[in-house]
């Protein structure tokens, strides 16, 4: 088939969003399809569709099924969709749902907030991570305590900084944040936040191969986000056996499980605290942390992400030819 895989700009070529896309453009490629990423349809004749985020993709949505009615499209659903826009600005979200033959979410919990009339159209597919190149390594110089994700609202980006402020004077956690900043309001708060904490250095946008050298060394990695669809980077975590310290919401818990023992209440300062300092003295409590990721690294396996994408596309032309 001809696949076109729409997925918004964004403020960097590093999104998430644009991220999924090219991997899931690699897939698709080695099931044996033709596929070209745009940032929105042109027009060009397609057998498929494939659209991330049903907000941004809405127009190109329509503009594929006007032009080919029978022709099936898939949309993923991004966190700010399901989480966001759905409440916020409903009409074209709920347009593009309504527009896809198919709904792929990130995490196992997507589905509570689905409408109950589109579920049946509904399939999760965990984002894959491949293992690191070389072997994990925790630093022996500090805690190494990862953040791995833009600077944007929807993050709570500086929460772990904040949290290491809690720590006491003789600790070694030391919180290395990397990713770009959407706004220069961002950037200017995460250069206060290391003039003025000295346990917090913000990198800036890095290279992928530089993101998993951070892992590589962490003893932790945290993901504070106020709302996720599925952040790959848990992904990138739990294959390399880096400890997630995560915020309570579904798109983590859909992810790490109902039962992972590293979760913070959302936006919980103290309470991530005193995780960061159970990883810095408990080694009982890390041992548990890893445990936990061992029985969820196979969900991220490639080879597991590539059947179901297999397995999503003859499903649809089984469909389509009836």
């Amino acid at each position: 088939m001809t696949i076109v895989l729409i997925t918004p700009e964004g403020p960097t070529s590093r999104t998430g969003n644009r991220v999924a896309a090219s991997r899931w453009a690699r897939i698709l490629r080695r099931l044996g399809h033709r596929v070209r990423i745009a940032s929105n349809y042109d027009g060009k004749p397609a057998d498929l569709m494939v659209a991330v985020h049903a907000w941004r993709s809405a127009a190109a949505i329509a503009r594929f099924k006007a032009k080919y009615p029978a022709r099936p499209v898939i949309l993923q659903l991004s966190g700010t969709d399901i989480y966001g826009y759905l409440a916020s600005d409903p009409v074209p979200t709920l347009r593009a749902m309504q527009h896809a033959d198919r709904l792929v979410a990130l995490n196992d919990l997507a589905w509570r907030v689905v409408p109950k009339r589109l579920r049946t159209r509904l399939c999760v597919i965990q984002q894959s991570a491949e293992p690191l190149p070389y072997p994990y390594r925790p630093s022996r110089r500090a805690v190494v305590v990862s953040v791995i994700g833009h600077l944007r609202d929807v993050k709570d980006p500086l929460r772990t900084a904040a949290a290491a402020r809690l720590l006491p004077a003789d600790s070694c956690v030391r919180i290395e944040q990397v990713g770009g900043a959407y706004t220069p309001e961002w950037a200017n708060r995460a250069r206060a936040e290391m003039a003025a904490n000295p346990r917090y250095r913000w990198r800036g946008d890095v290279s992928a191969a530089a993101v998993r050298r951070l892992l590589a060394r962490s003893h932790a990695m945290v993901i504070s986000s106020l709302s996720e669809g599925g952040a790959n980077v848990i992904s990138e975590a739990a294959v390399a056996g880096v400890p997630v310290l995560a915020s309570r919401i579904d798109g983590n818990v859909g992810l790490l499980g109902a039962d992972y023992p590293g979760y913070f209440p959302v936006g919980d300062t103290r309470a991530l605290a005193r995780l960061l300092q159970r990883l810095e003295r408990e080694q009982h409590f890390v041992a548990r942390l890893r445990k936990a990721l061992v029985w969820r690294a196979p969900l991220f396996r490639p080879a597991r992400e590539t059947a179901a994408w297999r397995r999503l596309l003859a499903g649809l032309t089984v469909a389509q030819a009836c």
